[in-house]
């Protein structure tokens, strides 16, 4: 992928974890990456592309930290729980499928196929990783409604409180 092409993920990424697929266009993004948006459009010719290939990245990047925590033999609920925990703490300080999936009814088609290919991974992972299907989804169910709850309060504090059985105590920054 080409410096120009990530910078422009980038920073489809970073508004799409404040404002969602509305949150943004290639107005934006151009102005953010500092092309015109004509190069926007010469990478990604849609909108839906953009966010859908932003999706899919993010997806193989988690799919990838949760491969690689998986052999060290942690327990999965505590790796996932805490991993979300650092996306808090990240610019934007959401998951951008999170921020997605919330709003999955309004989503184009195309958008929508790979946020639920982020959860139905998710799960997937999770199973793998020794849970049952029912643990699984209460599990990923949890910490991410723990991080919109989070984020909507504007405390972190408040993950921490939603999943301190799962990651024990954390120093709060």
């Amino acid at each position: 992928m080409s410096d120009v092409t990530n910078a422009i993920m980038d920073a489809a990424e970073r508004r799409m974890r404040t404002g969602g697929f509305k949150g943004f266009s290639f107005r934006d993004i151009a102005a953010d990456v500092g092309v015109k948006s004509s190069s926007v459009h010469y990478h990604y010719p849609t909108k839906d592309k953009l966010a859908a290939a932003v999706v899919r990245r993010y997806a193989d990047n988690v799919r990838a930290l949760m491969d690689k925590e998986s052999k060290t033999g942690a327990d999965p609920s505590v790796v996932w729980a805490r991993a979300f925990r650092s996306t808090l703490y990240s610019e934007g300080r959401m998951c951008p499928a999170t921020v997605l999936g919330a709003g999955s009814l309004d989503l184009p088609e195309e958008v929508a196929v790979e946020v639920q290919g982020f959860f139905e991974m998710c799960v997937e992972r999770l199973i793998a990783g020794g849970l049952s299907p029912k643990s699984a989804a209460e599990l990923l169910a949890r910490i991410t409604g723990a991080m919109v709850v989070a984020r909507a309060l504007n405390d972190i504090s408040a993950y921490d409180r939603a999943t301190s059985e799962l990651i024990g105590d954390v120093v709060v920054h």
